[in-house]
């Protein structure tokens, strides 16, 4: 029997309250229509969403910002050098298995009680994916093996037939091996674990988990993983007026009435020269990131609004001017 397709939430395009989620700050974020129907794209195609951009343009903050507008459970993984597509799903503790072999022959312990106690699965680790794929199977694991691993913070009221959404982030300092051992997974909706009888898959009542993969373009992505994903790239205008409104804009999101109009429109114009003085040099400029860092340091150091044109001559160099002098 064919269960119907649940319905396509809206995305609101007005401000939305990021709360604190594990080691995530409290901030706020305001979806375009761009992205919000990129997010409901990919929710409908029930394919990642490939969020590309350069550094500090918000893509990870889109996808939490996701989850907190579905109201669904947030988990992010960030991808290193080292990284493997099998860290996604789970994780062996092989050293701590090997400890407790050592240790419980020191001891003489009997036959029965080592086989039970180093059990394989007393040091299986649930992954991202296993979390947002299966939650309960997930928790049911982490308990088996004494509470390994780290476990998700879902939001109050959270249930998981509400879903899930995964921030893959920064995908590209992975080796190539990393996205095409993704590609089963996320084609299929499960994987499958050593040592335990079934695979890890998502029942077929819970919405299928939104997947959010971010990229810098530090290194080339394979064309059958981008073929399995929809894509939004995050651009910032070329044009000077056009580039310094969508900073202001972000700004006064963030600040509100605390910053000095005059203050956002400097420091914007302070971000684009430094830009176009590292791209003359082949370098990335400063962006987003840097700009909201910028007046997060005029409004802590100058609470007097009349004060802090004067501060922002001292200080934007050291928040935005992060290349190297020419020459």
């Amino acid at each position: 029997m064919n269960l119907p397709l649940p319905k396509i939430p809206e995305i609101p395009l007005s401000d939305l309250p990021l709360p604190q989620r594990g080691s995530w700050p409290a901030s706020v974020h305001r979806f375009d229509e761009e992205s919000a129907w990129a997010v409901r794209s990919a929710l409908a195609a029930q394919r990642p969403l490939l969020v590309r951009g350069e550094p500090g343009s918000g893509k990870s903050q889109l996808a939490r910002a996701a989850a907190e507008a579905l109201g669904r459970l947030f988990v992010a993984e960030v991808v290193h050098a080292r990284s493997e597509s099998q860290d996604l799903q789970w994780r062996f503790d092989a050293l701590g298995r090997l400890g407790d072999a050592q240790a419980m022959g020191a001891h003489h312990c009997g036959a029965d009680e080592v086989r039970q106690r180093l059990d394989p699965r007393n040091y299986l680790s649930p992954g991202a994916l296993w979390w947002v794929l299966d939650w309960r199977s997930a928790l049911q694991q982490q308990q088996q093996s004494g509470g390994r691993g780290a476990r998700p913070q879902p939001p109050a009221g959270w249930l998981p037939e509400k879903g899930s959404v995964l921030l893959i982030d920064e995908i590209d300092k992975a080796e190539a091996d990393l996205p095409n051992g993704l590609l089963e997974t996320l084609g299929n909706g499960g994987f499958s674990v050593p040592w335990l009888d079934a695979a890890v898959c998502a029942p077929p009542t819970m919405p299928t988990p939104l997947v959010v993969i971010t990229t810098n373009e530090e290194r080339e992505l394979p064309a059958a993983f981008i073929r399995r994903c929809l894509v939004l790239n995050l651009q910032w205008p070329s044009n000077e007026d056009a580039f310094s409104a969508r900073l202001i804009e972000r700004g006064r999101l963030h600040f509100h009435a605390r910053c000095h109009a005059d203050v956002y429109r400097e420091a914007a114009r302070q971000l684009w020269q430094d830009r176009q003085a590292a791209a003359s040099q082949g370098l990335q400029g400063p962006g987003q990131a840097e700009y909201l860092d910028l007046l997060r340091v005029v409004v802590r150091l100058a609470p007097v609004i009349d004060e802090q044109l004067a501060l922002l001559a001292r200080v934007g160099e050291f928040a935005l001017r992060k290349h190297p002098p020419a020459g």
